[in-house]
């Protein structure tokens, strides 16, 4: 991680001042003093001159076309206008001005620091965890410390030169920051140079550049004037927005962001559809299980996780299984649902709209309303349920390949509209009325299915289960009847009848850009374990009514969860059948979970929990002394 950090260090430039001191003005001749006119006037006249070149001589060409004379016979004004034009051109082509011309062509001496003493300059921003200080080396004497608050008046021009000196040790970093063994070699700063933000350079320290029209912004989101959600839409750059809320919300807060990571994202491909107002993004590691041999097809399965051992108990499990011939998963069913909750003046006018919705010979009818909204998105059935006068209607559909939310509601709301016509008097009260139920234990999920319901089941074999899993099949048998079957019912548990299938889930959810929030419901799991082939094997299954998994739409479509997608074979929408990928997901979902409910329940069995958490979820790392 440390070397990704450095090697994210854009410029770290050396100098090498004559005397130490903060700021030496600069003597350094330019390109622009050897003009006549100031730098603006000479930008008019070449501008001008461009354009009245380029005018004569379309007039001339223009004239020679209507006289019929050779456009190749040029007389001696055309001959200059061509030189003018092309002298014009090569000017403007160096962005209308002599400094990025300048750029290019002259070199400054390298044994000054940077020459613009302009109070209204660029600003490094020295920034360390809640003091905001540049720390030096102990004993040393550094002049940074003793600059006002966090600004020092150094141009970013060191900060933005072509050949930069990397810092490759503390040692190296120290010096600098202090101001020794400084070696710069000067470059024109470009106009508006973007923010650089959590550059550890110094002892970890993060280092913000920004311009004075970056600063300008700061202050007004920090002030109020410019609300932070609108920075995108006013910047019209996200990487950017994201720093200058950043930085603000650091200002705000007197907190340090150092450890938050900002660079390396694309926060354009979250804009409106995954995050709003990013600061940065959190690191997860992704541990691989596997393979996992599941109807016939091996897979490594991604699990992000910051929990110790359940990617190698997964794993574990996973290697049983393939010692045994490997593991089957069935698709049971495969809808999303959606309930909105409405109102009517009594309950008699509630139970005919029921009646109404549960009559086959409409379902068609709402059928074709439905399926407007989408051209996967298909219209399942309907059920109801009465409280009072009150009407919730549970739609089921198809998605395709996505999760489908966005697209059942939408195909909600058209049947709603439909409705409204023969029953002006409803109330619709709320799209969704919790009796869908998302990211909430609930029975109906549990009864009904959610999402996909999928059951998988193997066969373990006794030598394996004894070798590999260091257990028996009787305490397996056991241990399963009296922990996830009766303790859960003594728990009054709703579809947690399993030891921690959640654990296996959320962690596939995170890696393949699932909604991690439905684990809630996707975890409904139940664990049954059978001695069979005369007590000698152990069958296994897990039955999980309400798997809610898409390969396509919100956070699919990011790079790192669409390589986790890709992992598995099931990125995107299926071009052979639709649904198809999403499908296979879950069935991989429920896949992993037999693995790691058959080797957690193998731990417990064999009394090694406890022992394999203290071996591999303890660091044995000294955390006292090292910085947040």
């Amino acid at each position: 991680m440390e070397a990704s950090r450095r090697s994210a260090v854009k410029p770290v430039i050396v100098l090498k001042p004559s005397k130490r001191v903060p700021l030496v003005e600069d003597t350094t001749g330019k390109a622009s003093d050897a003009l006549p006119l100031p730098l603006y006037l000479t930008n008019a006249v070449f501008f001008t001159l461009f354009f009245s070149v380029v005018y004569f001589l379309l007039s001339r060409w223009r004239e020679k076309i209507r006289a019929s004379i050779p456009l190749h016979a040029v007389t001696f004004p055309e001959i200059v206008a061509v030189f003018a034009f092309v002298a014009s051109l090569i000017y403007l082509l160096g962005f209308f001005g002599i400094d990025f011309v300048q750029s290019l062509i002259i070199r400054p001496s390298g044994d000054v620091w940077s020459g613009e003493d302009d109070e209204e300059g660029n600003e490094v921003l020295l920034r360390e965890e809640d003091a905001r200080t540049v720390p030096c080396g102990q004993a040393l004497d550094c002049s940074v410390p003793s600059l006002p608050h966090m600004v020092r008046n150094v141009t970013a021009q060191r900060l933005f030169d072509e050949k930069p000196v990397r810092v490759t040790t503390e040692e190296d970093a120290r010096k600098v920051s202090c101001g020794q063994a400084v070696d710069f070699s000067l470059r024109s700063l470009p106009p508006r140079p973007p923010i650089v933000t959590s550059q550890k350079l110094f002892h970890e320290k993060t280092v913000i550049v920004t311009t004075e029209e970056d600063e300008e912004i700061i202050k007004s989101v920090v002030a109020g004037t410019l609300p932070s959600y609108s920075l995108e839409s006013k910047l019209g750059d996200c990487k950017r927005a994201a720093a200058i809320r950043r930085e603000a919300l650091q200002r705000l807060t007197g907190r340090s962001l150092s450890g938050l990571p900002l660079d390396g994202f694309d926060y354009e491909s979250i804009l409106g559809q995954c995050c709003e107002m990013p600061v940065g993004y959190v690191q997860i590691p992704v541990g691989i299980a596997g393979p996992l041999l599941l109807n016939g097809r091996e897979y490594s399965v991604p699990m992000a996780t910051t929990e110790g051992c359940l990617v190698a108990s997964t794993n574990r499990g996973c290697k049983a299984i393939h010692l045994s011939g490997g593991a089957t998963s069935i698709l049971l069913k495969d809808g999303m649902t959606r309930a909105p909750v409405v109102r009517f003046s009594t309950a008699k006018r509630a139970a005919e709209l029921k009646f109404y919705l549960e009559d086959p010979e409409n379902f068609d009818t709402l059928a074709v309303v439905f399926n407007r909204s989408s051209r996967f998105g298909r219209l399942q059935s309907i059920k109801c349920a009465i409280a009072g006068k009150n009407l919730y209607l549970r739609f089921t559909c198809s998605t395709g390949d996505a999760m489908g939310m966005n697209m059942v509601s939408k195909g909600v709301q058209n049947v709603l509209d439909f409705l409204q016509t023969d029953f002006p008097d409803m109330d619709v009260i709320g799209i969704s009325g919790n009796f869908c139920s998302d990211k909430k234990p609930a029975a109906v999920n549990w009864i009904e299915g959610r999402g996909k319901s999928v059951v998988c089941e193997a066969i373990i074999e006794g030598d394996v289960v004894r070798k590999v899993l260091k257990t028996s099949v009787e305490s397996l048998v056991e241990l399963n009847m009296l922990k996830n079957l009766t303790g859960s019912a003594m728990a009054g548990a709703l579809g947690g009848f399993n030891a921690h299938a959640s654990n296996i889930v959320t962690a596939i959810y995170i890696a393949t850009g699932q909604d991690p929030a439905q684990n809630v419901e996707s975890s409904h799991c139940i664990t049954m374990m059978e001695a069979v082939n005369d007590g000698k094997d152990l069958h296994i299954s897990v039955t999980m009514p309400s798997v809610e998994v898409g390969t396509v739409g919100g956070g699919t479509q990011l790079a790192s969860q669409s390589a986790c997608l890709n992992l598995l074979g099931v990125k995107g929408a299926s071009k052979e059948v639709a649904g198809a990928n999403s499908r296979m997901l879950a069935t991989i979902v429920a896949g992993a979970v037999l693995a790691g409910e058959l080797s957690l329940m193998s731990a417990l069995a064999a009394g090694q929990l406890v022992k394999s958490h203290m071996k591999y979820n303890r660091s044995s790392k000294d955390m006292s002394n090292l910085s947040s």
